[in-house]
């Protein structure tokens, strides 16, 4: 595959659909990083199943993305990916508290920069999250609600955030094995902006995930029915197929009672939980 002739192709389609590389990567399920690269030629066989999001989202053809003429008893090449023994194809991964921890360290930052209780912090960072992430609220407008209550001069909640998280402990080995054998994607309760820049600065690892679900662009968080059923169809396959690995219990059984496989990460024990998915995963 020639990928920076393939870039070209797939920067063209984009133009003619008229959508920014944000817009496609909100339509396609993709990460902004991910785009950026496969239209600069920079990865190396991007997924099929990534060109045929791509295609969907722009009204492209696959076979003229991918430059092959298909005859009627041809079907388009196909990238092997592995079914465990318990029918999983899809391996869905959560973002906070599966691939990164400590976020709640800037609940102490902020408390001891205002000289305001964490716990307070912690109230008022929550009486808004929901609201952000599903889209209601803009990231402005937390900022200034916040810059209100801590009667601080300005506020960037991003900021604070990406100070205190940190990588979890292994799960950069896993998820390159994942990527390697299964179709692999994240679902995430997110605001705006916050999972393309842990991408873009390598903090959870910026592999070709075949789908990316922000709450923030799907407008609908977890546990709500709404994003599992974009998941299901992003995803293409069966409910049955998906896993889902998860550190929020409510996230997983909402998961559960649509049939999907669930399995909870405890970011207390990283190692123990990296253990259970490569067991859970077992082809």
């Amino acid at each position: 595959m020639d990928e920076k002739a393939l870039g070209r192709r797939l920067q063209e389609a984009r133009r003619k659909a008229n959508l920014t590389q944000q817009e496609l990567c909100q339509k396609a399920g993709l990460s902004y990083s991910t785009l950026a690269k496969i239209e600069r030629g920079a990865i190396r066989s991007p997924s099929v199943f990534t060109v045929a999001s791509i295609a969907a989202a722009t009204g492209v053809p696959m076979e003229e993305l991918l430059n092959v003429e298909l005859s009627a008893s041809s079907t388009p090449a196909t990238v092997e990916k592995k079914r465990s023994k318990t029918g999983i194809s899809f391996v869905y991964l959560d973002v906070n508290g599966v691939l990164v921890r400590f976020f709640h360290r800037a609940f102490s930052q902020i408390a001891k920069e205002t000289a305001i209780g964490a716990d307070t912090v912690e109230t008022l960072f929550w009486r808004h999250n929901d609201a952000v992430c599903r889209g209601e609220l803009s990231y402005a407008d937390f900022n200034a609600f916040f810059t209100r209550e801590l009667n601080m001069p300005s506020f960037d909640w991003k900021k604070y955030y990406m100070d205190s998280v940190e990588p979890m402990p292994g799960v950069g080995e896993l998820v390159t094995w994942l990527s390697e054998n299964y179709r692999l994607g994240l679902l995430t309760n997110n605001m705006p902006g916050f999972t393309h820049e842990l991408l873009s600065t390598n903090r959870i690892p910026n592999v070709n995930y075949d789908v990316i679900i922000d709450s923030s662009e799907v407008k609908a968080i977890k546990p709500e029915d709404k994003i599992y059923e974009i998941a299901s169809q992003r995803a293409g396959v069966e409910p049955q197929e998906i896993l889902l690995i998860d550190d929020g219990r409510t996230n997983l059984m909402a998961a559960d009672r649509l049939g999907w496989h669930v399995l909870w990460f405890d970011d207390y024990y990283p190692e123990e939980s990296l253990a259970r998915v490569r067991q859970a995963l077992e082809f």
